[in-house]
């Protein structure tokens, strides 16, 4: 049987690793060039996905690469009240260690033999056990695994239903080696994660493991077309840091700071979701993992599933070596009933960051009682 996956994502790689420590062959089909061919975003909060690096028989290298110390948390309110400090021990368990997001893919390429992932070859379509790619290639398959992301091409082979906006809009910078550049600014945000939040608007910064600070700017309850009249220029990075400045009004001048220093790497993110608890009928030859399956509002659950859904395919696919149909079928009713699980608890998170009180909620959220 020929498998094939699309996407060198985590769901996607979990896939083919685990598949690999089983003796079975995948091929992974990845639209990018090459490995590094664009940044991979900020940290993960690893915690459940522990175990699919179990079954890929890589938690210990995890463990190396993984930063205890992202444990760490500061909340603040706008004005520069410090709400909640948790600093890491440094013999603490690493329960929900983050990594940073390129580190553990590649921990993942890395496991994997020369010639499993092909680079440069971007799905067109499937049709009768043919794959298709741009530039007239194409090759066979008995099983299409679709690990192509929140634009899915390999969804609609499955379902109708399409990512809806989510009501924020968010802005991605950066402090490029913040120790060295900015020591004040190291300080204050601490090893871990820092927050801040408003009404409607937050501002969380995030140290990753290579010295860069990244900082999202989110705006909540906002349109999807809201960049458009938000007049942030982001051709003129100097304009775009400055117009986000005159945006948080009132805010504490050591915060607003961290965007001063930021370097001319400045992104708008518009966010969607699929619905919650997204169910199809099962196909003998296709399904999905990761955000082309399930994707939710970024709370912190995303990758932790796409890595189980690859592990738990894979083990599915090798407990029914002959009946591919039986393990796909097996593996999305199991898939279906945690994730969501897990995208109606990221609802409810998105719900209480979208409030006016979210400072305060997430203070008792993390200190009940």
């Amino acid at each position: 049987m020929t498998i094939a996956i699309i996407g060198a994502g985590m769901g996607g790689l979990a896939l083919a690793r685990v598949l690999h420590v089983h003796g079975v062959d995948s091929a992974v089909y990845e639209r990018e060039p090459a490995r590094d061919a664009r940044d991979q975003g900020s940290m993960l909060d690893i915690h459940s996905g522990q175990r699919a690096l179990r079954e890929a028989g890589l938690l210990d290298r995890f463990f190396a690469i993984a930063r205890g110390e992202g444990q760490d948390m500061r909340l603040l309110q706008p004005d520069g009240t410090l709400l909640l400090q948790e600093d890491t021990p440094d013999d603490a368990p690493l329960l929900r260690p983050e990594v940073d997001r390129a580190d553990l893919r590649d921990l993942l390429l890395d496991s994997l033999p020369d010639g499993v992932v092909h680079w440069g070859h971007a799905f067109e379509s499937a049709a009768d056990g043919v794959l298709r790619f741009a530039g007239g290639r194409s090759t066979p398959y008995d099983l299409l695994v679709g690990a192509d992301g929140a634009n899915s091409r390999v969804r609609p082979l499955l379902t109708d239903a399409r990512p809806a906006h989510l009501g924020q809009n968010a802005v991605e910078l950066g402090i490029p080696d913040i120790d060295r550049t900015h020591p004040g600014l190291a300080a204050m945000v601490g090893r871990g994660n820092y927050w801040v939040f408003g009404d409607g608007i937050s501002l969380a910064a995030q140290r990753n493991g290579d010295g860069r600070v990244r900082i999202g700017i989110s705006f909540y309850n906002t349109p999807e077309d809201w960049f458009e009249t938000s007049g942030i220029r982001f051709d003129d990075p100097a304009a775009a840091r400055a117009r986000l400045i005159e945006l948080l009004p009132g805010w504490d001048a050591g915060i607003t700071a961290l965007i001063e220093a930021c370097d001319d790497r400045v992104v708008p993110r518009t966010l969607t979701t699929l619905p919650a608890g997204l169910r199809w009928e099962s196909k003998p030859d296709v399904t999905l993992v990761g955000d082309a399956a399930h994707l939710m509002p970024p709370v912190g659950e995303g990758a932790n599933m796409a890595l189980l859904d690859g592990a738990l395919l894979a083990l599915a696919l090798v407990a029914h070596p002959a009946d591919y149909a039986a393990a796909v079928e097996e593996y999305e009713l199991e898939m279906f009933e945690r994730t969501g699980a897990a995208a109606r608890m990221s609802a409810e998170m998105q719900e209480l960051l979208m409030s006016p009180d979210a400072a305060q909620r997430l203070l008792e959220f993390f200190q009940p009682g």
